[in-house]
């Protein structure tokens, strides 16, 4: 394409060269650059895209996107903009020929729930009969599809090429988790979501590298809802007037477990019967009913609440919403696995004292008659994450069975000793397994009537890192394997 046409909407001045040269693709990694390619020079939170643009300019580059002028050898074309960043968002919906006009864009920001709901939002679609992909911290998914991202929402390139193979797969929808990261690099830029989705907001993210302070990781936040047709708030949060005040969208839609609310949740009951552990809820307003979720402790209640309200905003019918939300599964996240009716198998990222804590207190909630908590620690990290593991699972749960994770270049007998520091302080009950499926069997052949077997710290991965070689490995694969040993079958 022509570099004026991918300019189109950015404010920008032709300082040498011309607009007119043909460009090949966009590159914001200088290592990537090939011949023919406009190269933006970004200021990065480490280095600064400017100090490689004759790295680029060497490798064939025939334009850079600069916010000063830099100096380099030959005859290049330099487009000066206000921010690089942003036009590189703007430039890419363009090279990407728009996709997102194809699409139906939903957002999602929040300190926490951005990935519970963005999977019922998903899977709620999806059993509208439509086509929905998503974009998030487990990577971007559609059909049958899955990529790596390995950023909770990629860089402005990645979501429009990405766009672009959804629309062009047959999406009709798209569901993604918006950093405030992403919202302050201008990685959504240029994008016009049909629906915003505020979940909630808590102290997190204050660091060199993230935001500066608690103000202005709310202000980044709320950058979303100044691009959006509809705005969905939780109303019970104490930032929700903030949000709402600041909003720029046509309509607002709030959801919460106050009768003000515009959907509006109550009487929510914890349940657990044959191995299945859940919630369930009435809710009125601009829908009414009984909701029934597979997914332990009241912050799911909240998220399932978010994914109908997001989903009542699009069209979907109340009977396909109520029937598609008891089958969600989201990968990692107190992800229940059906195995047996005498006890509950659970996977969950939790990998560090904080998520740890908080989901073993979830599941206390259920009088479980045992905790048996199966986990290892990451090789090559912080000890002292080892000690804190230990600590909880030794007050929280009743048996810790000390296994594999990603034990990188140190002994899985070294970690594990690091852990039972932490186990003693509380003296926690404990055996050693190498072998993670061995150790997920040894965990069903100890559990009893009502035990949960809780599975820490591998989640969503699809890896064990081991000796600098990365292996596969599932976690729920793990599960059926180690159940098909069980069940003798």
């Amino acid at each position: 394409m022509l570099l004026r046409d991918l300019l189109k909407g950015t404010d920008y001045r032709c300082i040498s060269g011309s607009a007119d040269t043909e460009i090949a693709d966009l590159i914001y990694d200088s290592r990537k650059v090939t011949e023919g390619t406009a190269f933006f020079c970004i200021d990065g939170v480490i280095t600064d895209g400017h100090s490689y643009a004759g790295d680029a300019v060497n490798k064939g580059a025939v334009a850079l996107i600069v916010e000063h002028e830099v100096e380099v050898d030959g005859n290049v074309t330099q487009i000066l903009v206000k921010s690089t960043r942003k036009a590189l968002a703007c430039m890419s919906a363009i090279y990407f020929n728009n996709p997102a006009k194809r699409l139906k864009v939903i957002g999602i920001t929040g300190t926490k729930g951005k990935t519970s709901t963005a999977y019922m939002v998903k899977n709620i679609i999806e059993h509208s009969g439509a086509h929905c992909g998503i974009i998030g911290t487990v990577g971007a998914a559609w059909l049958d599809k899955t990529v790596t991202t390995g950023l909770t929402t990629p860089e402005s390139y990645i979501i429009h090429e990405l766009f672009k193979k959804m629309a062009d797969d047959g999406c009709e929808y798209v569901v993604m988790e918006v950093s405030s990261q992403a919202l302050k690099m201008s990685r959504t830029a240029g994008i016009q979501f049909d629906v915003a989705l505020f979940t909630n907001f808590s102290p997190d993210h204050i660091a060199d590298g993230e935001h500066a302070t608690l103000e202005e990781y709310r202000q980044c936040k709320q950058m979303l809802f100044t691009q959006c047709d509809t705005g969905i708030f939780n109303m019970d949060d104490d930032t929700a007037d903030i949000f709402i005040k600041e909003a720029g969208c046509e309509r607002i839609v709030t959801f919460g477990m106050t009768a003000e609310a515009d959907i509006y949740a109550h009487d929510v009951e914890k349940w657990s019967e044959k191995g299945l552990l859940g919630v369930s809820f009435d809710i009125e307003g601009l829908v009414n009913g009984n909701v029934r979720l597979e997914l332990p402790g009241v912050f799911n209640a909240y998220n399932a609440l978010a994914a109908i309200s997001v989903c009542t905003v699009l069209g979907i019918d109340w009977e396909t919403i109520k029937k598609s939300l008891p089958s969600v599964r989201v990968p990692g996240r107190v992800e229940l696995v059906n195995v047996s009716d005498k006890f509950s198998v659970i996977i969950d990222y939790a990998h560090n004292e904080v998520s740890t804590k908080s989901v073993m207190e979830t599941l206390k909630e259920y009088d479980p008659a045992h905790i048996i908590c199966v986990y290892g620690g990451g090789g090559n990290r912080s000890k002292l994450r080892r000690y804190a593991m230990g600590e909880v699972t030794g007050e929280y749960g009743d048996l810790s069975v000390l296994t594999c994770d990603n034990p990188r270049n140190e002994e899985i007998e070294s970690i594990n000793n690091d852990i039972k520091v932490g186990l003693a302080k509380h003296n926690g009950a404990y055996v050693e397994v190498p072998d993670r499926v061995d150790a997920i069997e040894y965990a069903m052949r100890q559990a009893v009537t009502g035990d949960i077997i809780l599975l820490l710290g591998k989640g969503h991965e699809q890896y064990q890192e081991i000796k600098g070689v990365k292996y596969h490995y599932d976690e729920r694969e793990a599960v059926k394997e180690a159940a098909r040993r069980y069940f003798n079958v």
